[in-house]
């Protein structure tokens, strides 16, 4: 396929939109995902959709199932608790490296993450307040300069993009999210620091509430 940006296999076409799906909500825990009905409803081979639930069972999002089908991974407690424990520990150090090593420019593309949040989130947007909040998140991530640091995101980065999408109060996060930028902005590290850990408890508090909304009985 090909786009603005240059040729995109169907592989990679499919994985993101199936993925995007999942972390938008559209695509519920548990939900199935059958090679045949997804190739049909895309419009392509099952080739592609095979590779595509291959891509997202390694991404941790798709739980496999024998012969051609998956399931929308239904996260465990444990499953969140063990998200939690290393989100905290990466993002303790990856925030208090961006107020150290952030640039003008760094600086410039967190603003505007932030911006989209706040407006989507005070518009009532829930998907592109979500998607803008995992983005501030990602650029903090490049705002640290350590590529193990960028390589550990990357591999984390649907878990966590699906942990941070469990918050409900989005003007809430958006806040914090405002309060972090202006921290590294003024290399408070010490502020900084102090507000990730705040920002950590009202995550952990967010995904314990949503699992328990969204759980039957």
């Amino acid at each position: 396929m090909a786009g603005s940006e240059g040729f995109e296999p169907e592989s990679d076409r499919v994985t993101r939109h199936v993925r995007d799906d999942i972390l938008d909500g559209v695509r519920r825990p548990g939900s199935r995902l059958v090679e045949r009905e997804l190739a049909a409803e895309l419009g392509v081979s099952r080739l592609p959709v095979r590779d595509a639930l291959k891509a997202l069972v390694t991404e941790g999002l798709v739980t496999p199932r024998p012969r051609t089908w998956a399931v929308v991974r239904e996260f465990s407690d444990t499953d969140v608790s063990d998200l939690d424990e290393v989100r905290s520990a990466l993002e303790t150090l990856t925030f208090r490296l961006a107020s150290q090593r952030r640039t003008r420019a760094g600086l410039q593309k967190l603003r505007a993450d932030v911006d989209a949040e706040l407006q989507a989130a005070r518009s009532g947007d829930a998907v592109r307040a979500r998607r803008a909040a995992a983005d501030f998140h990602e650029t903090v991530t490049s705002l640290a300069a350590n590529e193990l640091l960028s390589e550990l995101e990357r591999t984390l980065r649907s878990r966590m993009r699906w942990l941070l999408g469990q918050h409900d109060d989005l003007p809430a996060v958006a806040e914090e999210h405002e309060d972090l930028y202006d921290a590294i902005a003024a290399r408070d590290v010490p502020r900084v620091e102090r507000l990730v850990a705040k920002h950590l408890e009202t995550g952990r508090s967010a995904a314990a509430a949503h699992l328990r909304h969204s759980s039957p009985n």
